[in-house]
């Protein structure tokens, strides 16, 4: 088993996603702030953010592999291939773990670009080990999916030291090259969609009464609990719901409503509107 306390976690990127990744590694006491370091495009703003945690803020991507033993791609995905691919040699250094979080860009790809890299350099292609990922934001309260590539290039050990750093703060869910566009959008998109519905429920309790503030309190415990319930029993979402209708009951006239608005379909459509 790998000592987290002697490991140093680099990003390469310091915005939205990475920060959250961080918050929920620090709070939950996985590493120390002081355990990570970023780089980013602007110097300024990378040492604010990375002040609230004690993150180490460095000049440029160079600096973050050879400081770090796990490093996170964390840049947009267009920025990939200038960003990345001149550091394959650095991060074929033994001992080294790259896991990315880039939508898009899965085993195959990366191999593409190292292997690119090598020719560049008249050299082998870099003996990379990468984990590609797709994490969403809850993962800053220790509560993510971290959607995971069952390819990769991980030895055992390796694979082990990821599991310990990012299972405390998300369920890590393997799943085949072809599926991770579906799985980033039902665990990474659909957070939007379910902010969406804790919203229309607060608007609906502000217009019976409820401060916005107890309505938005009630709306988003009810939707962590459902959630909470589903994974603890691994009961089918609609037994919970034939669950909560009484025959003849207020609930099942709002389910009844909902469906003949379309509710279910309308949530596919969102879906089907990120994946054409």
């Amino acid at each position: 088993m790998t000592d987290l306390n002697d490991i140093t976690i680099g990003f390469i990127g310091y915005g939205n996603m990475a920060r959250a990744i961080a918050r929920g590694l620090v709070d939950a006491g996985v590493v120390r702030g002081g355990q990570i370091v970023a780089c980013a495009a602007h110097w300024d703003k990378l040492e604010k953010n990375t002040a609230e945690l004690g993150v180490r803020p460095l000049r440029n991507p160079l600096e973050v592999v050879a400081a770090a033993d796990v490093v996170v791609v964390a840049v947009k995905p267009y920025q990939i291939e200038a960003v990345v691919g001149p550091l394959a040699a650095e991060l074929a250094r033994p001992g080294r773990i790259v896991v990315s979080i880039a939508a898009g860009w899965d085993l195959e790809k990366y191999r593409g670009l190292f292997s690119g890299a090598a020719a560049d350099g008249d050299a082998d292609r870099p003996d990379v080990h990468i984990q590609c990922t797709i994490p969403n934001t809850p993962m800053a309260v220790g509560e993510g999916v971290l959607v995971t590539e069952s390819a990769n290039t991980l030895t055992d050990e390796e694979t082990e030291t990821f599991e310990e750093l990012f299972s405390p703060i998300s369920l890590i869910e393997r799943v085949d090259t072809e599926h991770m566009g579906i799985a980033m959008v039902v665990a990474g998109c659909a957070p939007a969609f379910t902010a969406m519905y804790v919203e229309a429920l607060g608007d609906a309790g502000v217009k019976y009464g409820l401060q916005r503030a107890t309505a938005y309190r009630l709306a988003a415990k009810m939707v962590e609990g459902v959630g909470a319930l589903h994974m603890a029993h691994g009961e089918h979402p609609g037994a919970m719901k034939d669950a909560v209708c009484s025959p003849a009951g207020t609930t099942i006239r709002g389910v009844c409503k909902l469906e003949k608005d379309g509710f279910r379909g309308t949530v596919i459509d969102g879906v089907d509107a990120i994946m054409e």
